[in-house]
């Protein structure tokens, strides 16, 4: 994974700056943390399918004229596959139905910043915290079809270093899934992301299991097989370790 780049260009450096220096000002009194997703996590070139779009974060106005584009776009999509869904009451809506589904629902990691991320003090705790079964629905960006799975994710807190607010796995699993995506990259993006909100951890695993519409529904139409995916840093990297070993137990991966 280590040929794959950040792209800072479309992101205000100094605004991330100042918030983090904010953050570190009152962490004392509050007790909490919160860290903001943002160009550091970027695993991929901006505009690439499973990378943020040129300009993000969109605004509502800037979506809506994609979705017009988008609209106007797929219907002559659906004229070159002489579709006349202009005529067909079932088709008639189609591609503006297919430009919202995109911008709203399947690519919205692409054009929607994600809220912050709050974490905690971890006050002492040194075991694993496992969240495991968290639902995915990705897009394959080769062929657009369906990646439809689980992710489970793992890490284990440093001395004074920070636990995550539970449910914020599940939107960073949602912030990099609701793009096109490769399993393997997303496996890196959210594993990258855990990193780097729980600062000083001593080790972070994802593993995702997931079918994909690509292999199901064209190709070989092989239906049932899945693709298991891991990336590990830290205590969990050596295959001997036991924290490992109870992070595969715990999610019983059949």
């Amino acid at each position: 994974m280590d040929n794959y780049f950040i792209d800072n260009n479309t992101h205000n450096t100094k605004e991330i700056e100042d918030f983090s220096e904010n953050l570190t000002s009152n962490s004392n009194k509050k007790n909490r943390y919160r860290v903001a997703i943002n160009d550091e996590l970027e695993i991929v070139q901006t505009g690439f399918a499973n990378g943020v779009a040129e300009g993000f974060p969109l605004s509502e106005n800037e979506k809506l004229d994609m979705i017009n584009s988008a609209e106007h776009a797929f219907g002559i999509f659906l004229d070159a596959l002489k579709c006349d869904w202009r005529n067909d009451p079932n088709s008639m809506d189609t591609p503006r139905r297919v430009a919202k589904a995109y911008v709203n629902d399947l690519w919205t990691g692409r054009y929607t910043a994600m809220s912050e991320i709050t974490s905690f003090p971890s006050d002492g705790y040194d075991g694993i915290i496992i969240e495991r079964d968290i639902p995915l629905t990705s897009m394959c960006s080769h062929h657009h079809q369906i990646i439809g799975g689980l992710v489970h994710i793992g890490y284990i807190a440093g001395e004074g270093g920070q636990v995550i607010g539970l449910s914020k796995l599940n939107r960073i699993v949602e912030l990099f899934g609701r793009r096109g995506a490769i399993q393997e990259q997303l496996t890196t993006a959210i594993h990258n992301a855990v990193n780097k909100v729980c600062e000083d951890n001593k080790g972070v695993i994802v593993t995702i299991v997931a079918t994909h519409n690509c292999v199901s529904c064209r190709g070989v139409k092989h239906q049932g097989a899945s693709m298991v995916t891991t990336k590990a840093s830290g205590s969990f990297r050596d295959n001997n370790n036991l924290a490992r070993k109870e992070f595969f137990d715990s999610i019983k991966i059949n």
